[in-house]
């Protein structure tokens, strides 16, 4: 079994759902050297998440963060961890619900997503700056 690790960088991204899929993919060659096996993503942040989603039609996008905006609304008198802002403490919260890593199945050295899905990057904060994450592919 070969274990591939590196991590990337991400640009800022403005809140809402990114699609990150072909980032991931042009900085981790590795992933071709893998006939079978797994390729886990992770993010080393507390205020954005990731997730597999619907990549074609970017109205999901724009649902999925209206959703969480209202599951999760900001200026809560109950938060008190505010000394970051108002988005802040909605955003720990959004990142618990959704996920801090992801995993995908890598076939024939490809990553063997749905025919719609994407990876996406949830960005939950207004300004939240560059985003750090690992990727950790093992296989045959």
């Amino acid at each position: 079994m070969k274990f591939y690790q590196i991590e990337i960088v991400l640009k800022p991204f403005s809140r809402g759902f990114h699609l990150i899929t072909d980032n991931i993919i042009n900085e981790f060659e590795a992933i071709k050297n893998i006939k079978t096996g797994q390729l886990q993503v992770f993010i080393k942040h507390t205020s954005a998440s990731l997730t597999i989603n619907e990549n074609a039609d970017p109205s999901v996008r724009n649902d999925f963060e209206n959703y969480f905006n209202n599951l999760v609304p900001e200026n809560n008198n109950y938060f008190t961890h505010t000394m970051e802002g108002t988005d802040d403490m909605p955003a720990h919260i959004k990142t618990s619900i959704l996920s801090s890593s992801i995993q995908i199945p890598i076939t024939n050295g490809k990553l063997n997503l749905g025919t719609w899905q994407g990876i996406f990057l949830c960005e939950h904060r207004n300004n939240g700056g560059s985003r750090k994450l690992v990727l950790t592919a093992f296989g045959n």
